[in-house]
């Protein structure tokens, strides 16, 4: 049975994108990680999958839809959470975060056509990686590789090529970290619900300013 993963926190004011208080206050950071994770979830639903599951820090809200199975973040580092989300499928599997709300159903769907002996692996512009698909989940291939590093992508590329795998990859995306990450991605996927809501808190901010 094949499973989309979306690792998730939930969207608590002060505890999620925390890096783009810089322009935005807490609560409006969480208002975009709702919106990003709102999306990711419906292009999740609207793609096919034995099993849709939210590896959540934090507890369900009215953001989640139905059709979404929920289970808890195991504790410890990243790399140890991602290995723990693998641990639970048992077929193939594609993981993603919450912070790629343009990905669409298509490149999910590329991503879940995972072959014996094959893996996939989504680059980010930050050096890290938005997706990753194993047709045999094997915790051991992500347990210990370095997270929210430069160099993660490489590190995690490296570890799937030297367990001879062949590495297929997705197209390159862009993280949500920043606030000129924020306004890139909005920018190239207008019609998505995060889109919406960098544009309301741009025409508050206009609005305040103008006051």
């Amino acid at each position: 049975m094949t499973t989309l993963l979306v690792m998730a926190k939930e969207p608590v004011p002060g505890r999620v994108k925390t890096r783009l208080t810089s322009l935005y206050t807490p609560r409006e950071a969480a208002a975009l990680a709702e919106a990003a994770l709102i999306d990711t979830l419906e292009t999740v639903r609207a793609t096919p999958a034995g099993r849709r599951v939210l590896v959540l820090d934090g507890a369900p809200g009215r953001w989640l839809p139905p059709g979404i199975e929920v289970v808890a973040q195991a504790a410890g580092s990243l790399d140890m959470r991602l290995a723990a989300a693998f641990a639970g499928c048992s077929g193939p599997a594609l993981l993603i975060g919450m912070d790629t709300p343009q990905v669409t159903p298509g490149m999910l769907a590329d991503g879940l056509r995972l072959a014996p002996g094959r893996a996939v692996f989504g680059p980010a512009d930050d050096g890290g990686f938005w997706a990753l698909g194993l047709a045999e989940p094997d915790p051991d291939l992500v347990a210990g590789v370095p997270m929210s590093v430069a160099r993660t992508g490489a590190v995690q590329r490296l570890r799937l090529e030297e367990a001879g795998l062949s590495v297929r990859e997705l197209p390159r995306l862009t993280d949500v970290d920043t606030p000129r990450d924020a306004a890139l991605v909005a920018d190239g996927a207008p019609d998505t619900r995060f889109a919406a809501e960098v544009r309301r808190l741009a025409r508050l901010r206009a609005g305040a300013g103008a006051r």
